[in-house]
């Protein structure tokens, strides 16, 4: 049998050449036919609306309005986009990581794809 070669690992994420493991749950690569980055933006739409009412509240009281516009700064900015990896097989599409971390998702996606070329 042949030894299982590793092309990433990272915390609590691995990449061999027949399984993704991620957070204790393993998938197998052996059905996987293509891997895909997804991205999630977050609505900024409740964050707007807030800000929006803040700015109603100067004409009653200016001090609740300043706290419901910084709440609303607050909330959008702390918003992050995600990403994903999104495994595609016979069977159907499956999300199987997700992070903030862009670079990341870059990486693992890059150790899949070379995880499936590898196979043949």
């Amino acid at each position: 049998m042949a030894e299982e070669k590793v092309f990433f690992e990272q915390g609590d994420v691995k990449v061999t050449n027949s399984r993704f493991m991620t957070y204790g749950t393993t998938h197998s690569m052996s059905g996987v036919t293509s891997v895909t980055q997804v991205i999630y933006k977050p609505s900024r739409k409740w964050p707007i609306i807030l800000a929006v009412v803040g700015l109603l509240l100067f004409i009653w009281k200016w001090w609740i309005a300043v706290i419901v516009i910084a709440a609303a700064a607050l909330w959008f900015f702390l918003q992050k986009t995600k990403y994903g990896v999104l495994m595609s097989s016979a069977s159907g599409d499956q999300e199987a990581l997700s992070s903030t971390d862009q670079e990341f998702i870059s990486k693992v996606i890059t150790a899949l794809n070379d995880a499936i070329v590898h196979r043949g």
